[in-house]
């Protein structure tokens, strides 16, 4: 019988079965390598051609390689626009500038081969249409925020940064120690606690129940990391890393039911507007049934 082969650098020795934490880039950010690949190709002509040409072809792949990051950035800020219920619209439309620097820099290597006017331009509108239409626009407006306070999401806004800001040094700390199981465990930490993020960003009235998890604990989780990777650094030690684990162990499991308490509030909270309005049409005269969906009106044949 063929044995699984579990080492050092698999996924998760201890814990096979453990769901991998990475992020998996979109087949749209995978395309974005596509178009770095072809503005490698005028940074190769900049150099068969004399320094007039030169610098043409070296400004093209400036101009496609600043196209190629901001179309990548904009299709992140997509994913992470179309995964969450409720949040804001980019704050600058990263794909669409995108296109724009595409025809531009499209339009001037065209230009460089002394061709008439229009045909740089026709060229120029042709790439931007066609990143347009292969990458499409940026989020153009605020989803699911009718009626939320914006002072407080700015505030929200403000502590998840901060949220995120830690788990990046303890990520950075684990990483640093080439150890992929416990750079996964870290992940999947960091997993639950941005569940809790997410929680809070759809509800900022959350935020005052989950602020010392957004601050505090993330904050001692960080410290706790950078001193538990100077010391597997300087010396093995099996006890502070099996503590350390049982550390995070610990605090995912305190996050996960902070996010659970927070859900269950927002139920109660949903209960209570559903049986004040079911009580308001009472007194109306008009009878709501909110428990069950209305049964499907039959028509006579």
């Amino acid at each position: 019988m063929a044995e699984r082969f579990r080492g050092r650098y698999s996924p998760d020795p201890a814990n096979p079965s453990a769901p991998s934490t990475r992020r998996i880039p979109s087949a749209a950010e995978g395309r974005t390598r596509w178009l770095f690949v072809f503005s490698l190709i005028f940074a190769a002509k900049a150099f068969f051609h004399g320094p007039a040409d030169m610098l043409r072809y070296l400004a093209v792949f400036a101009i496609l390689l600043l196209a190629t990051w901001l179309t990548r950035e904009g299709v992140r800020a997509k994913a992470a626009y179309d995964a969450r219920r409720s949040t804001r619209k980019p704050a600058f439309p990263r794909k669409i500038f995108g296109s724009v620097l595409t025809g531009i820099g499209l339009g001037l290597a065209a230009a460089s081969t002394g061709a008439a006017l229009v045909t740089p331009v026709l060229i120029g509108l042709a790439g931007a249409a066609l990143h347009f239409a292969t990458f499409g626009a940026d989020p153009m407006k605020n989803k699911g925020m009718e009626g939320i306070d914006t002072f407080q999401q700015d505030r929200v806004a403000r502590v998840v940064a901060e949220g995120e800001g830690y788990l990046k040094e303890m990520r950075a700390a684990g990483a640093a120690l080439g150890d992929r199981r416990l750079t996964d465990r870290i992940d999947r930490f960091a997993a639950t606690a941005r569940t809790l993020f997410r929680t809070v960003e759809e509800d900022p009235r959350d935020l005052t129940a989950a602020r010392r998890y957004l601050g505090v604990y993330l904050m001692g989780a960080r410290d706790a990391t950078i001193k538990f990777a100077d010391l597997w650094r300087r010396e093995k030690d099996d006890a502070a890393r099996s503590d350390y684990e049982t550390l995070l162990s610990d605090l995912e499991t305190n996050f996960a039911q902070r996010t659970r308490a927070l859900l269950s509030d927002n139920r109660s909270d949903l209960d209570v507007e559903i049986s004040v309005l079911r009580d308001r049409l009472k007194r109306e005269g008009v009878v709501l049934d909110l428990q069950s969906p209305p049964e499907k009106e039959r028509s006579d044949v």
